[in-house]
């Protein structure tokens, strides 16, 4: 069972909290990942991240930001038409004012999507945020740093994506689902392959030949936007 809670982070409720956050960008787009995958959302990449997955396409997050306070991000946010934001990165838990940023967009009424990499515990992230965690396979080289223990912080509502490249990961995938109870829904277990280099179909198969209660995924922006990396 979870042990994570409405966050008891200290802040002052009648006023924001001088934090800052290096911010990669912020922009307005169509969810491509995730349950809620093309839904209107409002993104906050944050900068900076402590693993180098082979696959991964943001980079340019790695290094590239400018410091922003809080006041500054919701000033932003408050622009685009839409109630949902999503937390990201790079990896957005390398920054330590990351939950008290989760929870002054809760508490002024937005829903929050955060999307983390498994390798930094989530037991201080707001309950009332969804926390999209990646669970690295091998073909990452990050699989190492795999926090396991975060799954008992998770909700049923919470989400884990597995990003796929070859049968092997496919096969790490299935033994961590065997191996661990996870205490969310079957269907927020995400098989995502590697675009461009798993056919989506072959994934498809080896899920069905299995009979798995998992969910296939596919990064939908990218087939919206094919040629655009950034602001999608």
């Amino acid at each position: 069972m979870t042990t994570r809670k409405p966050s008891t982070l200290p802040m002052n409720k009648n006023a924001l909290v001088p934090h800052t956050l290096v911010i990669n960008e912020i922009f307005f787009s169509i969810q491509g990942e995730s349950l809620f995958m093309g839904c209107p959302c409002a993104f906050i990449r944050l900068s900076g991240c402590n693993l180098r997955c082979s696959y991964c396409d943001t980079t340019y997050a790695h290094n590239e930001g400018s410091e922003m306070d809080f006041e500054s991000i919701l000033k932003v946010i408050s622009t685009f038409p839409c109630q949902m934001v999503e937390i990201t990165g790079g990896e957005p838990l390398l920054q330590k004012n990351t939950p008290f940023l989760v929870r002054q967009l809760l508490d002024q009424g937005y829903n929050v999507l955060i999307e983390t990499n498994g390798s930094f515990g989530i037991s201080d992230i707001d309950a009332r945020c969804v926390v999209i965690m990646d669970v690295k396979c091998p073909s990452s080289g990050e699989s190492h740093r795999n926090i396991y223990t975060n799954f008992k912080d998770l909700k049923n509502d919470d989400q884990i994506k597995f990003v796929i490249r070859d049968k092997e990961d496919y096969d790490f995938a299935k033994e961590v689902l065997e191996t661990h109870k996870i205490p969310i829904a079957d269907n927020h277990i995400l098989f995502s392959p590697v675009t461009d280099v798993l056919h989506p179909s072959e994934l498809a198969c080896w899920i069905l030949e299995d009979g798995l209660s998992v969910r296939l995924h596919l990064q939908l922006h990218k087939y919206i936007w094919p040629d655009i990396e950034r602001g999608v």
